[in-house]
């Protein structure tokens, strides 16, 4: 199984992070194609990084190697809107023929399969960007009953905070009782954390990169179970 995934340009935790968690599913590996993302906040030059032309051309660079499904391994269609990552979907599968998904998408898909409904969220962006998550999110039914972000941003500086601040973070909103916890950049460092939180708190820790990882073997018709120690996502 090979599996395609779309990069922020300045993206440095996606890559070696994907490539350690299938080192537990034999014979299947991550193929990686960038296009530019450099910062994150809701201008229009901001918004103009995720045009879905140069997307869907770094697709079709991905689809040369075969891969059996993509996916945008990037979090835009949390502030953005869903339907723009459906869109950029649809036209991934149809300049390619192959399934594709994103991070966001995987993330909505999987709480849905929790139940859950109020959650909490950590990410290290700007206030603005954070607020438009959770607007975006409560129109879809998502109740954020606690938040945590660093003002950062971003993109590359994300990668720069430690496992220690994510998980600080992590148990402040666990403070507030939702059904699973969110960290949501995939430049973030939650996805070693993640496991060992979830086991410490009781309930469901979601990291991008683990979630997009879930999404993509998922599309691609896979078995992500092997990979369950990396995080509840994974025994779907």
């Amino acid at each position: 199984m090979r599996l395609g995934m779309l990069t922020p340009s300045s993206n440095t935790v996606l890559e070696p992070l994907t490539a350690a968690m299938l080192a537990d599913l034999p014979g299947a590996s991550a193929h990686f194609s960038r296009f530019r993302v450099v910062a994150i906040n809701l201008g229009a030059g901001s918004r103009g990084q995720f045009d879905p032309e140069p997307i869907a051309a770094a697709a079709e660079l991905l689809a040369d190697a075969r891969v059996d499904a993509i996916c945008w391994n990037g979090t835009s269609g949390a502030w953005l809107g869903l339907e723009l990552d459906r869109a950029l979907c649809e036209a991934v599968t149809a300049r390619t023929g192959i399934p594709a998904t994103t991070a966001t998408l995987a993330l909505v898909e999987a709480l849905r399969r929790l139940g859950a409904r109020r959650y909490g969220l950590v990410t290290p962006y700007l206030g603005e960007v954070q607020a438009a998550i959770i607007s975006r999110w409560a129109a879809i039914g998502l109740e954020c009953v606690a938040e945590r972000h660093l003002e950062d941003p971003g993109n590359f500086s994300f990668a720069a905070h430690g496992e220690e601040v994510v998980r600080r973070m992590v148990r402040e909103v666990a403070a507030g009782k939702p059904d699973a916890v969110v960290v949501h950049c995939t430049n973030f460092r939650g996805g070693r954390a993640a496991p060992e939180l979830e086991a410490e708190l009781g309930l469901p820790v979601l990291d991008s990169v683990a979630v997009a990882l879930w999404g993509a073997v998922v599309a691609a018709g896979g078995d992500a179970t092997p990979l369950a120690r990396w995080g509840r996502v994974f025994t779907f």
